[in-house]
Order: C-alpha cells, then sequence, then structure tokens
C-alpha cells in the first residue's frame, strides 16, 4: 500500500493484503484484507492511529520511512487483537520516546498479549482528548465492539473517524475510498455477520454516537475508507435492526441421501407457499457465506442426518455458529433422518439456546421420507409460512 492522504496532515500507511485467504484459521478471505493504519501530524506532536498484523511489517515500516515519521510521540490502539497490535513492541523500541494511548480494557490485554510496560502506557477514558497541538483526538469508548476493549478515535478538526473494526470489510483493494459499492455491500454484510453480528445491541446506541460526531470521513482497520459515512452508517441501520426477511436459511448435510430428500421437499414447499429460501451443503460451504446469510432470515432449519446416535459433524458447527453469532431470526427448527434411534434433535436444538426464537415442530425420518414423512415436511412449511405472515408488517423487502 503506498502512503496516500486521507485529509490534511492525515495519512494512510497500512498494508494490503491481496493474497491472504483465511483469517484466525478460521475465516475465509475469499478477496484478501488491508491493515489501516494512520499517521496524524499535528503542529506539536504525531500520533499513529493503530499499526498492522505482524505478517506485513516491513509494508509498515517502508510506508513509515516515505512518511518521513522520524518522530511518533503517541500510538494510539484502539484494538487489541493482534492484527492491530502485533507490530507495537516494535514500534516501540524503534521510537523510544512514544507512548502507548488507550484505555484501561485494552492495557490490561497489551499487557498480557505483548508484555508492554504499563509506564509506557497512557489510560485515557471516554470522550477524554488529547492534544497534538492544532489537531485533537477524542476518545470513544466503545465495548463488545467486538471485543470488550474496543475504542473509537475522532479527529475533531478534521472529522475523521477512526472507527478501528466497526465497519470494516475484508477486502483487499487499490481504491482508497469505497467507490465500488456493488463489491463492497456483500463483503461489508459478510464481515459484519461473521464478527459484529453477536454484538448488533450494543453497536446500536455506539451508532447514534457517531452520528453525534458527524464525521466527514470514516476510517475502519480493514476495507476502503468511507468518505460518504451514511452509505455504511444506513447499511448498519438496516443489519442490526430487529426487522428480518420472509427468508428462510437451510443449513444441511446428507450421507445416504434421505436427508437431501427432506430439504428438496421443504424447499419446494416454502416456494410454492411464496417464502424465500437459501440452502446451504454444509460439507461444502464457506462459513463467511454462512454467516451472511444468517444476517436477515426470520427462520433457520438445520438438517442433519445421525451419526453414532448424534448430529452430524459439520451440522454440530452450523449450529454452534448460529448460537455464537445470534442472529435475529424468529423461528428455528431442525430436520433429521436416522437408521435406529439417536438424540440428534435433542442435541441441536440445546445448541441453539442462546437464539431468542420460537422452535417449531421439528421432522424426524427413519429412513428415507416416506408420504407421512412428506406431509410432516409440508406441515412444517405451513407453519412457517404462517408464522412469517403473521409478522408481515415488520418484513423487509416483498412479503
Amino acid at each position: 500500500m503506498s502512503v496516500r492522504t486521507v485529509a490534511p496532515g492525515v495519512l494512510s500507511v497500512g498494508a494490503i493484503d491481496w493474497d491472504r485467504r483465511l483469517f484466525d484459521d478460521l475465516i475465509p478471505l475469499p478477496e484478501g484484507t488491508s491493515y489501516n493504519a494512520f499517521l496524524v501530524r499535528g503542529s506539536e506532536k504525531t500520533a499513529l492511529i493503530d499499526a498492522v498484523d505482524t505478517s506485513m511489517e516491513m509494508a509498515l515500516m517502508t510506508n513509515l520511512f516515505r512518511a518521513a515519521a522520524d518522530r511518533i510521540d503517541y500510538i494510539v490502539v484502539n484494538h487489541a487483537e493482534q492484527d492491530h497490535s502485533g507490530m507495537v513492541p516494535l514500534l516501540l523500541e524503534m521510537y523510544a520516546g512514544a507512548t502507548v494511548v488507550t484505555n484501561k480494557v485494552c492495557r490490561d490485554l497489551l499487557v498480557a498479549f505483548h508484555g508492554i510496560p504499563e509506564e509506557r502506557i497512557k489510560v485515557v477514558g471516554d470522550r477524554e482528548t488529547l492534544s497534538l497541538g492544532d489537531k485533537t483526538l477524542e476518545f470513544l469508548i466503545t465495548p463488545w465492539v467486538h471485543w470488550p476493549d474496543t475504542m473509537l478515535t475522532f479527529l475533531r478538526e478534521e472529522r475523521v473517524l477512526f472507527s478501528c473494526d466497526l465497519f470494516g470489510a475484508h477486502l483487499a483493494t487499490s481504491d482508497l475510498f469505497l467507490r465500488d459499492r456493488f463489491e463492497w455491500y456483500r463483503l461489508a454484510k459478510r464481515y459484519y455477520g461473521e464478527i459484529m453480528m453477536p454484538f448488533r445491541n450494543s453497536i446500536k446506541g455506539y451508532l447514534e454516537k457517531v452520528r453525534g460526531l458527524n464525521p466527514a470521513i470514516i476510517c475502519p482497520s480493514h476495507g476502503p475508507l468511507y468518505d460518504e459515512p451514511e452509505v455504511v452508517l444506513a447499511a448498519y441501520d438496516d443489519w442490526i435492526s430487529d426487522e428480518v426477511k420472509n427468508e428462510v436459511v437451510i443449513a444441511y448435510a446428507s450421507m445416504h441421501g434421505s436427508t437431501r430428500a427432506m430439504v428438496d421437499h421443504l424447499v419446494n414447499a416454502l416456494i410454492d407457499r411464496g417464502v424465500r429460501v437459501r440452502q446451504f451443503h454444509l460439507p461444502s460451504t464457506d462459513l463467511g457465506d454462512l454467516a451472511l446469510a444468517l444476517v436477515d432470515p426470520a427462520t433457520i432449519v438445520i438438517a442433519a442426518p445421525t451419526v453414532l446416535f448424534g448430529p452430524h459433524p459439520v451440522a454440530v458447527t452450523a449450529a454452534y455458529l448460529a448460537n455464537a453469532l445470534k442472529p435475529k431470526a424468529r423461528f428455528a427448527t431442525v430436520m433429521t433422518s436416522y437408521g435406529w434411534g439417536g438424540k440428534t434433535v435433542d442435541t441441536l436444538k440445546g445448541m441453539l439456546g442462546q437464539l431468542k426464537v420460537e422452535f417449531l415442530e421439528p421432522v424426524q425420518v427413519k429412513g428415507f421420507p416416506s408420504s407421512e414423512a412428506q406431509e410432516a415436511i409440508a406441515a412444517l412449511a405451513d407453519a412457517i409460512r404462517d408464522r412469517h405472515a403473521a409478522s408481515a408488517a415488520d418484513w423487509v423487502g416483498p412479503a
């Protein structure tokens, strides 16, 4: 990534990671990512806002050299996760006079993660300010977006908000600012589903604070920056709302075709009843795509065969993921096929305990779905249609 001007006195000095395809050994990155970092020069002091992943050490060092950053007084750490803080120990060696600026929770994590001496850390509170001379940094403490230590940093004079992971997107792009909205929207929504969705109720309050700042530019730690902030703010208004869509997500696995036949019957029955369906074959599904799909639907269905008295392992993964991400779905159920018995329904239902949903009557089939089983699936489709219709006033888009 080249050194580029974001606003007067503000330079982008981060790195584009074009080739990375997996984050945290968990999250696929189909379009790479970036680690955004910013140099803010005031008339008296200079601050670096966030850093980069240690794999991008050379890119950051090169950019600081190109920016003639011979002195850094403050290293602002908005969030201690290592893709933002991993370079801090080296930066403190390079800039012997630098002080880390962060909040109390983040300070404790930085000490635990990197052994940074506490005497080199300045702790700030909510709405506290730091003068750089003719520029002022203001800090907003925003826990649980997505860690308990997160804060945002606002450059008052230029109205630039450094939002850390909030509003980010895993996208490697040469565009400094958002220009391709079509490409961005899906990746930003996917990022929200993977990372921010469990914390949507916290984000609701923070959006009001962000709008109260009236930022001219929003600079997240991943993906393009926003010189039209309302684009991302409006998207988040939709994603964090309690509104759902007339849509069902069906995540399934099938060993010998029985569960697949059940899914086929349910999909056709739902389509006949005017309900939109998104179907995911779990053994071949990108978990990021599943997380994206879970943002909006009213109903979640997990369908799995029984393996050794319990659910297929990929269905366990899907249930764990849905439970952890806590989507705003209102209904859920389970379908299973089995040979001689098992506790697949009870296990999967128990794994979805954090979802605030009504559990619809599950469908269990011994062997291949008979005509009686098909009637039960049709009844499930009726129940889904009726529950959706009862909530039609809240639908987003066509019912």
